[in-house]
């Protein structure tokens, strides 16, 4: 999203920049570089990275100790009759990963109304692509798990890691063409909507049906409320945390609440954004430049900050303010909660002779690619979809590799799909080193995969998509 901060170029035509945003040393020299960091595609990968590094280093440490201890300590939320009870990890994965994929439901909903997903057409090839990329993997894991416990790790090659997908494709953007960029976008979101509904179905226990009613219940209310017109946020927040609470009590996992949320936030703004500039210009008129006393024009100003809030959507406002709390800090929390598992020389060897760790690795590094060029494929064929422009089939290898970095919503799976610690931790090693393996093949198939030149038109129609897209989604 354009930076809209004010700096020193804003001086000149009356606008005070912020400290953040001045010419002083420290935040010339330190903040404007960690904000330029920030505001890079890759800055989400290479932070969930260095978490995960940090947890790999800490659970292999002489105070590996510590490590368990930390994500073991128990927290109790009570209100009233009502308490959870919970140990410090499974508040990160239960509560602070609802935030999470609050901001995936937020990601999907916008795709499914103004993005790629709108148009059938343009949604055809990931979507089919998408689909092969977890049917295939699914299959390939069942062949070496067809049984026993460890048959119920099937969903974690589905996932697809759109942090460290998207970080790798930007090391290797020049030699890709900028639809491929939207492809693979796309194909993350399908692959998240599967991912949602694996875990709704298949990884939450048995059904509380008086919570589940009450979760359901007051989705409608969020629901009847948007339709009468209520704005309010805390009304808001207030009922989202009693839908998150519900939904955790039925037995359903709760990030699932979450998505719901995220899907029910309106996506058109409640004001026109003309009107608003309309109505900007003649309180600017009606106001003066240093008023006695000063604030004498508070109230002109309050209600324009209402104005201009309603002239940008829900949907866009909550991206706005959650998505670098998802990217920079839910996420790489989590990866510091999860990927810390032993690397010991006898527990590698362990691990690596489990069917567990053979069905991740195949799943990801062979299924994804595999079932992702077959998706695509059939949609081709069929006539449905067409190639992204600019590319070949080896793109489309290359993209499907990189949807093997699994990651994230895997190593999440993990820890719904095994009841013991120790397939877990098989299960994570798998996970770890199929996504190294993954983004290593997608970057050595894109490498060396030159881009066909593209129409002029095809350029513009492209380059105006990325920036719907970069505008759209806060990334």
């Amino acid at each position: 999203m354009k930076d809209t901060r004010p700096g020193p170029e804003d001086e000149a035509r009356g606008i005070n920049s912020t400290w953040s945003r001045s010419d002083r040393r420290v935040p010339r020299l330190l903040v404007r570089a960690l904000q330029s960091f920030l505001d890079t595609e890759a800055a989400g990968g290479i932070l969930l990275l260095l978490a995960a590094a940090a947890a790999l280093v800490w659970a292999n440490s002489p105070w590996r100790g510590t490590y368990d201890d930390l994500w073991h300590t128990t927290l109790t939320f009570r209100l009233g009759p009502w308490a959870i009870e919970e140990d410090l990890r499974h508040w990160v994965n239960d509560a602070l990963m609802s935030i999470f994929f609050f901001v995936v439901g937020l990601e999907i909903k916008r795709e499914l109304t103004i993005g790629e997903l709108r148009d059938p057409r343009r949604a055809a090839l990931p979507v089919l692509a998408a689909i092969g990329g977890m049917v295939v993997p699914a299959l390939l894991y069942l062949a070496i798990n067809p049984t026993g416990d460890a048959s119920r790790g099937w969903g974690i090659p589905m996932a697809t890691d759109i942090a460290f997908a998207l970080g790798v494709l930007t090391l290797v953007g020049p030699r890709c063409p900028p639809a491929l960029k939207l492809f693979l976008l796309a194909l993350a979101i399908v692959d998240d909507i599967g991912a949602i509904l694996v875990i709704a179905v298949f990884y939450s226990g048995g059904l509380e049906l008086a919570a589940l009613g009450a979760a359901a219940g007051l989705l409608v209310l969020i629901v009847i409320l948007q339709r009468v017109h209520v704005r309010s946020s805390p009304v808001y927040v207030v009922l989202g945390v009693a839908v998150w609470f519900a939904t955790f009590e039925s037995g359903i996992h709760p990030t699932i609440a979450g998505v719901a949320l995220g899907l029910l936030t309106p996506a058109i703004a409640f004001q026109r954004p003309a009107a608003v500039s309309d109505e900007a210009r003649r309180v600017a008129d009606e106001t003066v430049d240093d008023p006695r006393p000063p604030d004498a024009d508070a109230h002109h100003w309050l209600y324009l900050t209402r104005l201009s809030r309603d002239a940008v959507s829900p949907l866009g406002r909550m991206e706005h303010l959650l998505h670098p709390w998802s990217s920079y800090v839910i996420i790489p929390l989590f990866a510091l909660a999860n990927a810390g598992v032993s690397l010991s020389f006898g527990d590698l060897r362990e691990a690596v002779a489990s069917p567990i760790w053979v069905g991740v690795m195949v799943g990801l590094v062979v299924g994804k690619p595999l079932g992702v060029v077959l998706g695509a494929v059939v949609g081709v064929r069929l006539g449905l979809a067409r190639l992204p422009s600019g590319s070949s089939w080896w793109h489309v290898v290359g993209a499907g590799a990189l949807a093997g970095i699994g990651f994230t919503v895997s190593l999440f799976i993990a820890g719904l799909a095994f009841t013991t610690s120790e397939r877990e931790a098989v299960a994570k090693v798998g996970i770890l080193t199929a996504s190294l393996a993954a983004g290593a093949a997608g970057a050595l198939v894109l490498s060396r995969t030159r881009r066909t030149d593209l129409p002029r038109e095809d350029e513009r129609d492209i380059g105006e998509a990325l920036m719907r897209s970069e505008e759209e989604s806060s990334r």
